[in-house]
């Protein structure tokens, strides 16, 4: 079982607390009706699913309710770390130093 800490209550609690919500900092279009129909198709469906370190987004669904990112290996299923929903991308270097 995962272990996932939710930056806003600050608890390592299992993953079955939390619901996975996609990739991480994808930018909604500034105005969507000037967007083609595969323009739309791709914001809406393609992900980038790398093989390695990945930003998702998560929601603590039996806790607080609230939105927020993680860098997680996709290899290992390891968190790196959790972050505040609408925060940066934490550099990955510092956080490999740190450890």
């Amino acid at each position: 079982m995962l272990l996932i800490n939710c930056p806003y209550c600050d608890d390592a609690l299992p993953e079955l607390e939390f619901a996975y919500a996609g990739e991480a900092h994808i930018a909604r279009p500034a105005d969507p009706s000037k967007l083609s129909d595969e323009e739309w198709r791709d914001f809406l469906f393609i992900r980038s699913n790398p093989r390695g370190l990945h930003a998702e987004r998560w929601r603590h669904i039996h806790g607080c309710g609230r939105f927020f990112n993680a860098l997680r290996d996709t290899v290992s299923d390891r968190f790196l770390t959790t972050y505040p929903a609408g925060q940066p991308r934490p550099d990955v270097t510092k956080l490999e130093a740190a450890e």
